[in-house]
């Protein structure tokens, strides 16, 4: 497939800007999934969502959101400009890139987004969102969150679970990524040779991608919460103990648990990202020919 190179400048941007939007959009799913998946009894998404509304209010849905805001932004920037990059990279001489190097651009994508966006903010909204589960929460936002979790941990401690973030992340990356410009491809080339995709199409081939993303790469999302839970280091040595307990302990399908919001979240936010990306790199004039 031959791709259009985006000025660097202007896709972390365009990719910023669209990771801050899907992320406020799409918050309470991510909440209603990350508590879904903690350890203990285990809560169906309508429960979750009927027991915070009552004691906390609609805004109990949006505990933690502004590490995800803010990581998510960062996050989508990064991916946006390192995946070009990679594909750049892996172009052959007519500037063409191949499904696999799609892939293998997605995974690197992911990788690095991993490190310096993902797991800190995700470390941090989770650990938000498991403490807003007690009577007197500990954390009072953000900030005093971050500064309480370096105080009491260490700077480890809002990497922790770095390897399961880079592994769902890079394979979040290289699923949605390949996903999208392979039907984007197709789609051009069967039924508008040349033009623009309406924002309609961009948001239906976005959304697939999300839905093949959740199903592929649900036990590594799965992992990487309990890994970064509060009662984390007292459970789990590492990240395969995690998965080997989880499986011996709670069963295969436990895997999967949160797979409803978590695929609202990232059929929605598929659409919402590629479509809201797209826009922005159209109106700054930010791809090269």
């Amino acid at each position: 497939m031959a791709f259009q190179k985006e000025k660097p400048l202007h896709s972390l941007f365009a990719g910023a800007t669209a990771g801050a939007v899907e992320a406020f959009l799409t918050y309470p799913t991510e909440f209603v999934k990350t508590r879904s998946q903690f350890g203990g009894k285990r809560e169906s998404p309508i429960a979750i969502i009927r027991d915070t509304l009552k004691n906390k209010g609609f805004v109990g849905l949006y505990s933690g959101c502004t590490a995800l805001v803010v990581g998510n932004s960062v996050k989508a920037g990064v991916r946006f400009v390192s995946y070009d990059h990679f594909k750049q990279m892996l172009a052959n001489s007519e500037g063409k890139v191949s499904a696999p190097r799609s892939l293998l651009a997605g995974l690197g994508a992911g990788m690095t987004e991993a490190i310096f966006a993902v797991t800190p903010s995700e470390t941090i909204k989770t650990k938000l969102i498991d403490d807003a589960k007690r009577p007197i929460p500990q954390y009072r936002g953000l900030i005093h969150g971050t500064a309480s979790i370096v105080r009491q941990e260490g700077i480890f401690g809002i990497y922790r679970g770095l390897f399961p973030v880079m592994m769902r992340q890079g394979a979040n990356s290289a699923v949605r990524f390949t996903t999208y410009a392979t039907l984007k491809q197709f789609v051009q080339s069967t039924s508008r040779p040349g033009q623009p995709l309406p924002s309609a199409i961009t948001f239906g081939i976005g959304g697939i991608a999300g839905l093949v993303t959740v199903y592929t790469t649900m036990p590594l999302d799965v992992i990487k919460t309990r890994m970064q839970s509060l009662e984390a280091r007292a459970q789990y040595r590492n990240s395969f103990h995690c998965a080997y307990r989880i499986f011996t302990e709670e069963g295969i399908l436990r895997f999967w648990t949160g797979t409803t919001p978590r695929l609202a979240r990232l059929v929605l936010s598929g659409g919402i990202v590629f479509t809201v990306y797209e826009n922005i790199i159209k109106v700054i004039g930010g791809r090269e020919s």
